[in-house]
């Protein structure tokens, strides 16, 4: 299956920015977060990355694309936080369930390295959550590697 990237219409930006938070914040409660704080914790976030709701310098939000023309998911791409200007990160990326299992997720990671490279990147990373095995298993097979691990036990 291929895909492609087209950049996000801007008049999407703020349901896309919302939508992001709410599953960011979802997947923080999933590790064990407190309601309150991962939807502030996911707001502040956003707010950091999209002041006034536009994205800062160097970041893009992308539609992926099927080869019918039907979007599948996003993507949101830019500049880590290291200030090594070299150095990219995927802050989000997603398809759809309907359209997971074709090969989708393999190629909007192959477009999002294609992409920083053309923006001079020389390395990219993520963060993915431990629950997400199948993200997981999919990023390994692409040839990223753990270079952090958090742990934690619950106590009550």
């Amino acid at each position: 299956m291929t895909a492609s990237l087209r950049p996000l219409d801007r008049a999407r930006l703020p349901e896309w920015i919302d939508r992001s938070a709410a599953e960011y914040a979802r997947d923080l409660i999933a590790t064990g977060r407190s309601e309150h704080w991962a939807q502030q914790h996911a707001a502040e976030g956003m707010a950091e990355s999209f002041p006034g709701g536009a994205p800062t310098p160097g970041h893009e939000v992308f539609d992926v694309v099927d080869d019918s023309g039907v979007a599948v998911g996003y993507l949101w791409i830019g500049p880590d936080t290291s200030g090594d200007e070299g150095s990219w990160w995927i802050w989000d990326v997603l398809i759809e369930p309907e359209h997971r299992g074709r090969g989708l997720g393999r190629e909007a990671m192959r477009l999002a390295e294609e992409h920083a490279r053309a923006q001079g990147a020389h390395s990219i990373g993520l963060n993915v959550f431990a629950f997400n095995a199948a993200a997981r298993g999919l990023y390994e097979s692409l040839g990223y590697e753990t270079t952090s691990m958090r742990m934690a036990k619950r106590l009550d």
